[in-house]
C-alpha cells in the first residue's frame, strides 16, 4: 500500500530571533555583525522552562521553542519573541550547548571558551571551570558533561590541573565543602592528587559531574579490563542528553562506534592499570567508563547528523550517512541488572532507508513515552525532494508544501519568481531544526519556512478518538492505523466538509466492517442501514473505494516490502491483522466512550461514537456492546439491526455501574472489571478526566496511595497534606489533579454529588498543612490566601499560584461575596480629613507626627472612642499651648506668664519620648520625599488675648540649650515612625535628609533610623564623615544607631568605631584624646549592645575596669553616668550567661562586689597596665568609690546572672537587715538591688500583694507598722531611713513585677500595680479614697516629696510596660490626671514629665500594635530605659544619657493581629480562643479574644482557633519556642505578618452592624421566603394565585450574596411571563432550592437540584407528549448513582452530619421514577419482546420510539443485565433444577445486582407455568 500525501501547515517564514534582538540591542563595538553566527532551538522541558499547557497546541506556536542564538562572545536565550537572559562572555564561544550537572533536575548551560569552561544556572549562578589542556568540544550527557581534549605533542609542559589557577583552589574548596559521597579531604594528598592529574592528561575524554567538581578520566572498558581511555582519533559526533549513549568516528579506522556510558567501582583492576602508582578507592568512589557496544566501517566521512527515534517501542539510533544518502538506523535493547540498565544493540534490528536529510519528530504518538524517551518518529527527505514521514521503518505518509503556497511565494518575492519557472517547481532542499512536531524547510536553496507537520485539530472528537488509539494499540496496529488514515490526500475536501476529520475517521472501521472476515463464516446480509448509505454517499467513499491493510515487510535494509495500495490480499478477506486492529479499537474507543459520558458539554459528541462503536460492535458480534450503546441511545436501535453473528460474551465496561457499586459496597478489587484498561494505564492522558473521577471515588471508599498509584492501580497525583479522613484524601487528591469547581459542573449531577459532600463534609475544619489550591476548593478562600503569602517566594510562584487557584475556583471566584460594608469602617475611612483637632487650635493644620495614626485598623481597635483623639492632643508638640492669664496684663502677670511657660515648656519638651513610642513603625517612606520631622514648639498662646503668641524670654535663660535633646528626641520620634525593614530606605536617601551643617534634628532621625535597623545602609566613609563633623549628638545617635543595626553581629568595622570613643582601648603610646564623657558613655552601651551575649573575654575585661574607672575630664558629677553605662554595657555583653560561662566570670564577678563595698579580699583579676591605661584608676585612694560604681556592679550583675536563678549571686545582693545596715547602704542603691535580685530570681515573681511584702526585711515593716503609735519610745530609731527603705523597696519591687509581666496585660499585676500607684499618689495629695488598710499610711511626713515622687512615676511606669499596647483606659485616665496635676499646681519637673510622657507612649505602643518581650535581651533595654534615675532638667545627662530612654524600641514585638474579610478585603472584628501553656504561675489556659488585638508572647502561644457562628472556623496550631516574634517577611511566619483572613457565613452580619447577633441576614429575610406558601389548607388556593415581587426576591438574594448567577436566577424565577398554572410547582420548586442553596452556603446545590428535577420532569413529560425531545437515558445513570449516594449517606458509609441533598427530596426521585416506569402497560409487553428476542425494535414509528426510550430507562433503572445473560441464566437453572413454582430466589443469586421487580418479570417471562401455578 502506497504511503499517503499530506499537506504541511506552514507556520510562517523562519528567522532567528537572536539576529531581531541583536537589531534591536545597542550593538557593542567590538562586535562586528558580519561574523558568522549559530543558533539552535529545543524544546524549553529540557531547562525546565516549559508551561503546563496543551502540548497539541503547543505545536503550532513557536511560543513553544526556545531559540539559544550565539554570535562571537554573546548568547541570547529567546523564547518565541522574548528574550528571557543574555549571555556576554570575556573571550569568543567554541560551543556552548545544555546539560544536567550534579544530582538535581536542574539543566545548567555550559560554554566553552579557549581555556575555560563557564557554566550558567537558570537562577543566574555563574561557575567559570579552568581546562588545563585544550577542549575542543563539549557534549551533554545524562549526568554530566562530556569533554573531548586535543591530542597535544608535549603533554609535560602544561601547568597541573590541580594548581593551574588561583580559581581552581577556590573551586576545590567549595567542592571539599560538599561531602559529596565518601570523599574525605584528607586523602588528597600530593602524590594522589599528581596521580590524578597525570590521568586526567592522558584521557582524551574527560567528564564533569558538577559544577564545583573536577573534571574526571575516562576509562574504556575492553575484554574485561578497565584502561583509561587515550583515545584522541575517537572524535565524538554525537551524545544523547536522555540515554548514557554516544557516538564517535574514527577517520583512520572509518569507523563509527557507539559507546555505552556506565558507572564502575573503584577496583584492583583500575588502579593497575594506572602506570605510576595507586590512589585509594576513596578519592572517586564512582568512574565512568565506555563500553563499546556497536561499530560499523565503510564511511569515508562521519555522519552529517546521529539522533535517536523509536521504532515499535524499541530506540534506535540513526546515522545520516551523506555520501551514500541514507539513513542508518541501529537498535538498541535494554537489560536491567542490580537495579542497573545496561544498553547493548539488537542484532535483528538494523535496516536503512535513502536520505539526504532527517530528523526526530513527535508527530504519531505525542503522549506516548517509552521509558526516558518520548516516542519519536523519523522526518526524511529523500535524494528525490520527498519529504517523508516513518514510524520505525514503516513510511507513514509523504508530506507536500499546501497547494497554494506556491503562488503565494512567487507573488511575495519577485526574486524568485524570475528564477522560478513557476508554482509548481517548488522544491524542499533542505531539513533543519525539528523540535517536536515543527521543522525548517529549504525552499528551493533560498527561503526558509516554519512548518507544522500535524495541523491544528478541527475536531475534539477525532482528536480524542486518535491519541486513544495511539496510547492503546500496539504499535504496529496503530501504524496500519496511520496508514489507512493517511492512505491518501485528503486536505481538498477539508475546506468542503467541517466534519470531515471525523467522517474520514469513521470510514477507516466502516471500510473494514464492509470487508469479508476470516474468522466469520457468514457474511451478514446487506441492507439498506443508514451507516452504509452515509458510506456509500460520502465524498470519502468516491477518493477511496478500497480499504485494504499493508502487510510490513521483515526484510531490514528496507521497506520494499510494503504492499501497494490497491492490490488485493486473501481474496478481499480481511486478514488477522485487521480483525485485530477492530477488537483492540472497541476497547480504547470504549474507553474515550465511557469518559465522554462524564462531561456533560459533549453529549453530541458521545452519540456520534456512540454510532461508530455500534457499527463496530456489531462486525465483531459483541451484542453487549450493542446493547450498552443502545441503552444510553436508544433511537440508535433505528439504525443498527440485530448482530447475526457469534455473539461474545464480553461485558463491556462501565462507569456508572462502577461508581454505583463503589456507593453500594465500597471501592474492592472485584469492581475492576468495570473500569476499561486505558483508564489503569500509566501515562494515559486523553482519558484522564475519567481516570480522575475514578481514582477519587476510589480514594474517597478506602483505597490508599501507594507511589505514584492507588492500591487498585489506579494512577493518582495526590497534593502533600495530613489527612484523617477518606474525605480529606479524596480532596488532596482532587488538588493534585488540578480537579475545580468548574470541572465538578460538567460531571453528572449525581456523579458530582460524594465528590461535593466531601468538599462540604471538610470545610469546616481542614487540616492547618494543605497546599492554598485545596482550600480553594473548599471554598475556604481565607485559609488559602493565608497558605499562600506564606509559600509565595518570588514572582514566577505568585502568577504560577495566582492562575493555579483562580482555575481551581471558575466560576465560584466570587464566591458569595457579602455586599454590606460595615457601617463603622466606611466612616473611617471618611475619618481622614475630619480628624478631631484641639478646639481652640489655630492652626488645624499643623503637622504633629500624627496625622497618619487614624486609619480603618485603628479605629476599629478603638471604636467610636476618642481615646485616640485624646492621646494625640496630649502628646502633640508642634502647637502653642494655652496659658491662662488675664484680660489685662500687668508686669507681674508677665513674670507669671514666663513662669508658666517654662514649666509648661519643660512638659512640651518629654513629648516626643511618648509621641515616638505612640507612633513606633506606623508608617512607610517614600524614597522620594525628603522626610518631614514635626515642629517642637515651646511657645503659648493667650486666649484671653486673641490667642496671642507667647515665647520664652531669651534673657532670662537660653532656649538653645534648652531645646538640644528635646530637638533630639523629636526626631527620633519622627525617625522611629518608619516601619522596621519594610519601607527600604536607601543610603542615598539617608544622604539625602542630611544637612548642610549637623544639628540635632538629623542626630535623632540617625538614632531612630538605627533602632529600626536601617543604617545597615551606611558605609565606612559615610560613617566617617558623620564622626569627623564631630558634633555630640550626632555623635551619639549614630554610634547608638549603629549598634542597634548591628546588635549582636559583632562586626568588626562598626567595633572598632565605637572604641574609637573609649580613650581605654587606646595603647599607652597614644596620646590621648577629649573625648567628651557623654560620648564615652554612650560609646559603652553601644559595645555592649554590639557584642550582646557573646560574653566575648577582652571586651568585658574592658568594661569592668571603666566601671570604676576614674573620670579624666573636670566633670566629676558625670563619673556615676559613666560607671553605670559600663555596668549596663558589661551586663548586656556576658547577657544571662552566669549560668553557663563554667566558672569564667568567677573574676568578674570578684571584682562587681569590690565595687559593691564587699569584702572579698583582692581580686583574682590582674589587668596589665600595659593594656589598659585605666587599671590603675580603679579605686579612688586604696578603696573603690561605692558611690559611684555600686549602680554600674549591681546593674552588671543583674545583667549576667539574668534569669539564671543563681543562689550565690542572690545572697551578694542582700538587702539590709538592720538598722545599722541601713544606716550605710543608700536607699537608691537597695532599690537597685531589690531589682537585681528579682531579675535574677525570674521565676519567684509573683502578682501578688503579698509577694512584694515579702521584699521587705521585717526590721522595716516593724518599723513601718509602728508610724502611727507614740513615737516616743523610738527616739533612737531613724524613722525616716526605714520610711525611704520602704518605699524604695516596693519601687524596686514594682518595678520587678513591671519587667516580669513586660507585655503580658496580666490582671493581676495591672491591679497591684494600680493600687501601689494610687497609694503612693494619695500619699503626695490625697486625691481619692483607697478601700484596705493594707498599706502603711503617714509615710509622706517622713520622706521627702522627691523621693515620693520618683517612685510613683517608677511604678506608673512599670504599669504601663505591663499593659504595653493595651490602651487600657483606667490608665489612661490616671495618667492624664499626673499630666494635668504636675502642670497645674507647679510642680513641672523635666523627669517626671518624661515618665508620664513615656508611660503614655507605652500605653498605646506603636497605635496599639506593638507590645514587649521578655526575652533576655528585651528585658535588658527596657531596665535601660525605666533606670531609676530622673533626669532633672532637659540637659541632664550625668546619671544616665536621656538617649537611652528610646532603647526600649529594640525590646518591642509586632505580636498584632488583625482578621481581614477575605471577600471585602476589610478588617472585621473576629472572636479568637487563644491557648497557652502551662507555666509555673498557671496551668494550661484558654481565653477569649476579639481581634484586632494583641497575643501572649510565642514562648507560652500554643493554639488560636477563630471561633463563633459568624466565620468559618479556623486553627493555628504552634509549638512554643523561647524565640523572638516572627520578623516581617518571615517565611515561618504563621500569621502572615499579623494577618488572618477569615470567611464569613452566609447570613451572618458582621460585628460592626450587629453586636448583639439579632439582625442576622436569615432573621431578617427568612419570613420573605416562607411567607410564600402557608400550612393553613385554607389559604393554600389564595396563596397559589399570589405573584411574587421581583423586587423583595432580587433584594433577598443580593442581600445573601453578589454571585451574579444567584440573582439572574432569582429574576428569572420572578418573571411575570410564569403565570401559567402548570409552571406554579416549578416555580415555587424553583424559589425554595434558592433558598436553599444561598442559606446553606452552596451555590452548586441549584444545578444538582435543577439537573435532577428536570430529569424526572421530562421522564412524566414523555409519558403524556408524542414529541419530546428525550433522546439518551444517560440522565437516569446520573440519577441512579445520587441515590446510591443517598444510601452511602444513610448508611455510613460516607461520613458527614448530613448529606449535600436532601435525603428526603432524592427517595421522592426515586420513588417518582418508579410510578413512572410501572404505569406503563405497554413496556412490560416491550419488555417481553426485548428477552425473548434478544433485539430492539427497529421501527420508526414515533410511538415505538417512545417504548423503546421507556424500555431503556427500565432496564438501566432496575439494572437488568444483557439478554445474553440473562438467557445463560435462565438455561442454567433450567438445566439443574426442576421448578415448580417460582425462580426469582435463583433468579436472584445468579442476578444479584438486578431490582427485585425487574426479577420478577424476567420470571413470568421464561417461567410462564410457574406463575401460573403460584397464582
Amino acid at each position: 500500500m502506497s504511503p499517503g500525501v499530506r499537506s504541511l501547515t506552514v507556520l510562517g517564514k523562519f528567522k532567528p530571533f537572536g539576529l531581531i534582538a541583536e537589531a534591536t540591542d545597542c550593538k557593542p563595538p567590538d562586535v562586528d555583525v558580519s561574523d558568522s553566527y549559530e543558533y539552535f532551538l529545543f524544546d524549553p522541558h529540557l531547562t525546565g522552562q516549559g508551561n503546563d499547557g496543551d502540548g497539541n497546541e503547543a505545536n503550532f506556536s513557536r511560543q513553544r521553542e526556545h531559540e539559544l542564538f550565539i554570535r562571537h562572545n554573546r548568547i541570547i536565550w529567546t523564547s518565541g519573541s522574548r528574550v528571557l537572559k543574555r549571555f556576554t562572555l570575556s573571550s569568543p564561544i567554541i560551543k556552548a550547548c545544555w546539560s544536567h550537572l550534579g544530582r538535581g533536575p536542574e539543566a545548567f548551560l555550559c560554554v566553552l571558551q579557549i581555556g575555560c569552561l563557564t557554566v550558567y544556572s537558570t537562577s543566574g549562578e555563574v561557575v567559570s571551570v579552568p581546562l588545563s589542556r585544550t577542549v575542543i568540544s563539549i557534549w551533554p550527557l545524562p549526568f554530566g558533561l562530556l569533554l573531548q581534549q586535543a591530542a597535544e605533542v608535549n603533554q609535560s609542559s602544561h601547568i597541573p590541573f590541580s594548581s593551574a589557577t588561583p580559581t581552581l583552589a577556590s573551586r576545590e574548596m567549595l567542592r571539599q565543602r560538599k561531602e559529596t559521597g565518601n570523599i574525605s579531604p584528607q586523602n588528597f594528598h600530593s602524590s594522589v592528587a599528581h596521580e590524578l592529574t597525570s590521568r586526567r592528561d592522558m584521557s582524551s575524554h574527560l567528564i564533569l559531574r558538577d559544577p564545583l567538581e573536577e573534571p574526571e578520566p575516562i576509562y574504556l572498558e575492553e575484554r574485561g579490563k578497565l584502561n583509561i581511555m587515550k583515545d584522541y582519533d575517537e572524535r565524538t559526533i554525537w551524545t544523547s542528553d536522555r540515554l548514557p549513549l554516544m557516538t564517535s568516528y574514527n577517520k583512520g579506522k572509518m569507523q563509527h562506534s557507539v559507546w555505552a556510558a556506565e558507572f564502575i567501582d573503584s577496583n584492583r583492576e583500575a588502579s593497575a592499570s594506572c602506570s605510576s602508582g595507586v590512589a585509594p578507592d576513596t578519592v572517586f568512589p564512582k568512574r565512568v567508563s565506555f563500553r563499546r557496544i556497536w561499530q560499523a566501517k565503510g564511511a569515508k566521512k562521519a555522519a552529517s547528523k546521529v539522533f535517536l527515534a523509536t521504532d515499535d517501542a524499541v530506540p534506535v539510533i540513526c546515522f545520516l550517512i551523506l555520501e551514500q544518502k541514507k539513513l542508518l538506523s541501529v537498535g538498541l535493547q535494554t537489560v536491567e541488572i542490580n537495579n542497573e540498565i545496561l544498553f547493548d544493540v539488537k542484532p535483528d534490528i538494523s535496516w536503512s532507508v535513502s536520505a539526504i536529510a532527517a530528523a526526530p519528530v513527535v508527530v504519531t504518538r505525542s503522549q506516548v513515552k517509552n521509558g526516558l524517551l518520548p516516542h519519536l518518529d523519523i522526518i526524511v527527505l529523500s535524494p528525490e525532494n520527498d519529504l517523508v514521514l516513518y514510524s520505525g521503518k514503516q513510511c507513514l505518509c509523504k508530506y507536500v508544501l499546501p497547494s497554494g503556497f506556491g503562488k503565494n511565494l512567487v507573488s511575495g518575492d519577485r526574486e524568485s519568481a524570475e528564477k522560478d519557472s513557476g508554482p509548481r517547481d517548488l522544491k524542499i532542499t533542505g531539513l533543519s531544526d525539528a523540535v517536536l512536531g515543527c521543522i525548517n524547510l529549504s525552499v528551493n536553496h533560498s527561503q526558509i519556512f516554519r512548518c507544522a507537520l500535524t495541523g491544528s485539530p478541527s475536531s475534539s472528537l477525532a482528536n480524542d478518538c486518535i491519541a486513544a488509539l495511539a496510547e492503546g494499540l500496539q504499535s504496529d496496529l496503530y501504524n496500519l492505523f496511520l496508514s489507512l488514515l493517511w492512505g491518501d490526500d485528503n486536505s481538498d475536501q477539508k475546506g468542503s466538509c467541517v466534519h470531515f476529520e471525523w467522517e474520514a475517521f469513521c470510514n477507516i472501521f466502516l471500510g473494514i466492517c464492509k470487508k469479508p472476515t476470516d474468522v466469520h463464516q457468514k457474511q451478514p446480509k446487506t441492507s439498506s442501514e443508514s451507516s452504509w448509505e452515509f458510506l456509500l454517499s460520502s465524498k470519502f467513499h468516491k477518493a477511496y473505494p478500497r480499504f485494504h491493510s499493508g502487510i510490513i515487510s521483515n526484510n531490514s535494509s528496507d521497506l520494499e516490502g510494503i504492499v501497494p495500495f490497491g492490490t488485493k490480499t486473501g481474496g478481499g478477506k480481511i486478514p488477522s491483522k485487521s480483525m485485530e486492529l477492530m477488537v483492540q479499537s472497541l476497547d480504547c474507543l470504549h474507553a474515550v466512550y465511557e469518559s465522554l459520558k462524564m462531561d456533560n458539554l459533549r453529549k453530541q459528541d458521545l452519540h456520534q461514537l456512540a454510532v461508530l462503536l455500534c457499527n463496530i460492535a456489531k462486525f465483531l458480534g459483541e451484542k453487549s456492546y450493542i446493547d450498552h450503546y443502545i441503552r444510553d441511545f436508544p433511537r440508535l436501535s433505528e439504525t443498527i439491526r440485530a448482530c447475526t453473528t457469534l455473539s461474545s460474551s464480553r461485558k463491556p465496561p462501565n462507569l456508572f455501574r462502577w461508581f454505583e457499586n463503589c456507593l453500594r459496597r465500597g471501592s474492592l478489587p472485584t469492581n475492576l472489571d468495570d473500569l476499561p484498561d486505558l483508564i489503569r494505564k500509566d501515562g494515559c492522558s486523553i482519558v484522564s478526566w475519567a481516570r480522575k473521577i475514578v481514582s477519587f471515588y476510589s480514594v474517597l471508599f478506602g483505597d490508599k496511595p501507594v507511589g505514584q498509584k492507588l492500591s487498585s492501580g489506579v494512577p493518582c497525583n495526590i497534593s502533600p497534606g495530613s489527612y484523617s479522613s477518606n474525605e480529606e484524601l479524596a480532596i488532596l487528591a482532587m488538588a493534585g489533579e488540578r480537579f475545580g469547581l468548574h470541572q465538578l459542573d460538567l460531571l453528572p449531577s449525581g456523579v458530582s454529588l460524594p465528590l461535593r459532600h466531601a468538599l462540604d463534609s471538610c470545610r469546616e475544619s481542614p487540616p492547618a498543612d494543605w497546599p492554598a489550591i485545596a482550600y480553594v476548593l473548599l471554598g475556604r478562600e481565607d485559609m488559602a490566601l493565608s497558605v499562600f503569602r506564606n509559600l509565595s517566594s518570588s514572582k514566577e510562584f505568585e502568577m504560577q499560584s495566582d492562575t493555579s487557584l483562580i482555575s481551581m475556583s471558575i466560576p465560584y471566584m466570587l464566591h458569595l461575596h457579602p455586599v454590606i460594608v460595615p457601617s463603622s469602617l466606611s466612616e473611617s475611612v471618611g475619618m481622614e480629613n475630619s480628624k478631631i483637632e484641639d478646639t481652640s487650635s489655630v492652626d488645624g493644620s499643623v503637622i504633629d507626627g500624627m496625622e497618619h495614626i487614624f486609619n480603618s485598623y485603628t479605629q476599629l481597635r478603638y471604636g467610636r472612642d476618642l481615646r485616640l483623639n485624646e492621646i494625640r492632643r496630649l502628646l502633640c508638640s508642634a502647637r502653642p499651648v494655652i496659658i491662662q492669664t488675664s484680660a489685662n496684663p500687668t508686669i507681674s502677670d508677665q513674670e507669671q506668664q514666663q513662669d508658666q511657660l517654662w514649666r509648661i515648656a519643660q512638659r512640651t519638651a518629654v513629648l516626643p519620648l511618648g509621641r515616638g513610642a505612640f507612633t513606633l513603625s506606623t508608617i512607610h517612606t517614600l524614597l522620594t520625599e525628603a522626610f518631614t520631622v514635626p515642629k517642637l514648639v515651646l511657645a503659648g498662646r493667650l486666649p484671653a488675648q486673641q490667642n496671642a503668641i507667647v515665647n520664652l524670654d531669651p534673657n532670662v535663660r537660653n532656649i538653645q540649650e534648652l531645646k538640644t535633646w528635646p530637638e533630639f528626641h523629636n526626631a527620633v520620634a519622627a525617625g522611629l515612625r518608619l516601619a522596621p525593614l519594610q519601607g527600604k530606605v536607601s543610603r542615598t536617601w539617608i544622604k539625602y535628609n542630611k544637612p548642610g551643617e549637623p544639628n540635632a534634628v538629623h542626630a535623632g532621625l540617625l538614632f531612630g533610623l538605627g533602632l529600626q535597623g536601617y543604617l545597615h545602609v551606611l558605609n565606612l566613609s559615610d560613617i566617617y564623615q558623620y564622626f569627623t563633623q564631630d558634633h555630640e549628638s550626632t555623635t551619639v545617635g549614630l554610634m547608638l544607631g549603629l549598634a542597634a543595626s548591628y546588635r549582636r553581629t559583632m562586626q568588626p568595622e562598626i567595633a572598632k568605631a565605637l572604641f574609637f570613643h573609649v580613650p581605654a582601648r587606646y595603647q599607652a603610646s597614644y596620646a590621648e584624646f577629649e573625648i567628651p564623657t557623654l560620648l564615652q558613655s554612650a560609646a559603652l552601651v553601644s559595645v555592649g549592645i554590639l557584642f550582646e551575649g557573646s560574653a566575648h573575654q577582652q571586651t568585658m575585661q574592658l568594661l569592668l575596669g571603666e566601671i570604676g574607672r576614674r573620670s579624666a575630664g573636670d566633670n566629676v558629677l558625670e563619673r556615676e553616668g559613666y560607671a553605670v553605662s559600663a555596668g549596663f554595657s558589661l551586663g548586656l555583653v556576658a547577657l544571662g550567661r552566669g549560668g553557663d560561662a563554667l566558672g569564667s566570670l568567677d573574676p568578674f564577678v570578684n571584682r562587681l562586689l569590690q565595687y559593691l563595698g564587699a569584702k572579698e579580699g583582692r581580686s583574682l583579676l590582674a589587668p596589665s597596665n600595659e593594656d589598659h591605661r585605666s587599671a590603675a584608676q580603679i579605686t579612688d585612694g586604696s578603696t573603690s568609690n561605692v558611690d559611684i560604681t555600686a549602680p554600674g556592679a549591681i546593674i552588671a550583675l543583674a545583667l549576667m546572672y539574668l534569669k539564671t536563678e543563681s543562689e550565690v549571686i542572690f545572697s551578694k545582693l542582700s538587702i539590709p537587715q538592720t538598722h545599722y545596715e541601713l544606716e550605710c547602704v543608700r536607699p537608691d542603691f537597695i532599690m537597685l538591688r531589690v531589682i537585681a535580685r528579682n531579675l535574677i530570681m525570674w521565676s519567684r515573681i509573683r502578682p501578688t500583694c503579698e509577694w512584694i511584702e515579702s521584699q521587705v526585711p521585717e526590721v522595716v515593716k516593724s518599723g513601718i507598722s509602728h508610724l502611727q503609735d507614740d513615737m516616743d519610745d523610738m527616739y533612737e530609731m531613724d524613722v525616716e531611713a526605714l520610711v525611704q527603705a520602704y518605699v524604695n523597696i516596693v519601687a524596686g519591687a514594682c518595678i520587678s513585677l513591671g519587667l516580669r509581666f513586660a507585655g503580658t496585660r496580666d490582671g493581676n499585676a495591672r491591679d497591684l500595680l494600680y493600687n501601689y500607684a494610687l497609694y503612693l499618689l494619695n500619699e503626695i495629695k490625697p486625691v481619692s479614697a483607697t478601700s484596705g488598710t493594707a498599706f502603711p499610711r503617714g509615710i509622706s511626713k517622713f520622706v521627702d516629696k522627691g523621693t515620693l515622687e520618683m517612685c510613683l512615676y517608677l511604678v506608673i511606669l512599670s504599669l504601663s510596660v505591663v499593659m504595653a499596647g493595651s490602651g487600657d483606659l483606667q490608665i489612661f485616665r490616671l495618667l492624664r490626671f499626673l499630666r494635668s496635676r504636675n502642670s497645674a499646681d507647679g510642680h513641672a519637673n523635666y523627669g517626671t514629665q518624661m515618665a508620664v510622657s513615656l508611660a503614655t507612649g507605652f500605653l498605646f505602643l506603636g497605635g496599639g500594635m506593638r507590645t514587649f518581650s521578655t526575652s533576655n535581651g528585651s528585658i535588658a533595654m527596657l531596665l535601660i530605659t525605666l533606670y531609676p534615675r530622673l533626669p532633672s532638667g532637659p540637659n541632664d545627662n550625668r546619671c544616665h544619657l536621656q538617649a537611652f530612654r528610646h532603647l526600649y524600641v529594640l525590646a518591642t514585638e509586632a505580636r498584632w493581629l488583625q482578621t481581614i474579610d477575605v471577600d471585602s478585603g476589610l478588617p472585621v472584628y473576629a472572636p479568637l480562643e487563644v491557648t497557652v501553656k502551662e507555666t509555673e504561675l498557671y496551668s494550661e489556659t484558654r481565653f477569649c479574644e476579639v481581634t484586632p488585638c494583641i497575643l501572649p508572647e510565642r514562648a507560652i502561644l500554643k493554639k488560636i482557633c477563630v471561633c463563633g457562628s459568624r466565620y468559618w472556623p479556623q486553627q493555628v496550631e504552634l509549638v512554643p519556642e523561647e524565640k523572638h516574634w516572627w520578623s516581617f517577611g518571615d517565611k515561618s511566619d504563621p500569621f502572615s505578618s499579623g494577618v488572618i483572613h477569615v470567611k464569613r457565613k452566609v447570613g451572618a452580619c458582621s460585628y460592626v452592624d450587629d453586636p448583639v447577633g439579632c439582625q442576622s441576614l436569615l432573621s431578617r429575610a427568612m419570613h420573605k421566603v416562607f411567607g410564600l406558601r402557608t400550612l393553613d389548607e385554607s389559604n393554600t388556593l389564595a396563596n397559589s394565585h399570589r405573584e411574587l415581587d421581583s423586587d423583595s426576591v432580587d433584594h433577598l438574594v443580593s442581600t445573601f450574596s453578589s454571585d451574579p448567577s444567584l440573582i439572574a436566577f432569582a429574576q428569572l424565577c420572578c418573571d411575570k411571563s410564569w403565570n401559567d398554572r402548570s409552571d406554579s410547582d416549578f416555580k415555587e420548586f424553583c424559589l425554595q432550592v434558592l433558598f436553599d442553596c444561598i442559606s446553606k452556603d452552596r451555590p452548586a446545590l441549584l444545578q444538582v437540584y435543577l439537573s435532577l428535577y428536570t430529569t424526572i420532569a421530562s421522564m412524566a413529560d414523555l409519558l403524556v407528549k408524542t414529541d419530546s425531545n428525550v433522546c439518551d437515558s444517560l440522565s437516569i445513570s446520573s440519577l441512579k448513582v445520587a441515590l446510591a449516594y443517598n444510601e452511602a449517606v444513610a448508611s455510613g458509609r460516607l461520613a458527614s452530619s448530613g448529606g449535600f441533598v436532601q435525603s428526603i427530596f432524592l427517595a421522592s426521585l426515586g420513588k417518582r421514577c418508579e410510578e413512572i416506569l410501572n404505569c406503563s402497560t405497554e413496556l412490560k409487553i416491550n419488555l417481553r419482546n426485548y428477552l425473548t428476542s434478544e433485539a430492539w425494535s427497529d421501527d420508526h414509528n414515533s410511538k415505538l420510539q417512545k417504548d423503546t426510550i421507556l424500555l431503556s430507562w427500565y432496564l438501566k433503572w432496575f439494572s437488568v443485565p444483557s439478554p445474553s445473560i440473562i438467557r445463560a441464566a435462565v438455561e442454567k437453572i433450567k438445566s439443574k433444577f426442576k421448578i415448580s413454582t417460582s425462580a426469582v430466589p435463583l433468579l436472584r443469586l445468579l442476578l444479584p445486582s438486578t431490582h427485585i421487580s425487574a426479577i420478577s418479570e424476567i420470571d413470568r417471562v421464561f417461567f410462564p407455568s410457574n406463575v401460573t401455578i403460584a397464582l
